[in-house]
């Protein structure tokens, strides 16, 4: 798929599973955003800033990221 066939949702997902595997044995309540939170401000952001928010570049693409998270 490339980056216009991933839906705001699928992004989102993606994004909120990522931050669940990052977080799941260090989390940190005092500098980490609760999963809530991290939710809401994803909401906040539009297609092209959460593409922004997966760090993908040439060598770990879009795609990549996608097919590791979703």
């Amino acid at each position: 798929m490339t980056q216009a066939q991933y839906t705001r949702q699928q992004l989102v997902d993606a994004l909120v599973a990522e931050y669940d595997y990052l977080c799941h044995d260090d989390y940190d309540p005092d500098v980490d955003m609760s999963p809530a939170e991290h939710l809401e401000y994803l909401d906040s952001l539009s297609v092209e800033q959460l593409i922004d928010e997966t760090e993908t570049d040439v060598e770990f693409t879009l795609d990549d990221f996608m097919t590791r998270y979703s």
